[in-house]
């Protein structure tokens, strides 16, 4: 049996009230909040040599992890492409 979730009368208004670009921030928003539950899948990518070793060098410099900075710019762009 699936639970039945009920919005009161003021916030079912506040909802109606909502502009399309808040609507949306909204979707965003609750995408980001879904993100880390998100399964990893392994993937395979092509990338030149002088560029992979240069990205892992800075990221090394920087104390990063350079796969965490390749995901961050996949979706740093996603949001770009959304504003």
């Amino acid at each position: 049996m699936r639970p039945v979730q009920y919005f009161s009368s003021e916030y079912l208004e506040n909802c109606r009230a909502m502009s399309p670009d808040e609507i949306v921030q909204f979707l965003e928003d609750f995408r980001k909040l879904q993100i880390p539950h998100d399964k990893s899948r392994l993937i395979s990518i092509k990338v030149p040599e002088t560029l992979l070793r240069t990205f892992r060098k800075k990221c090394e410099l920087e104390n990063k992890k350079y796969q965490t900075q390749i995901k961050k710019l996949m979706a740093a762009w996603l949001q770009q492409d959304h504003d």
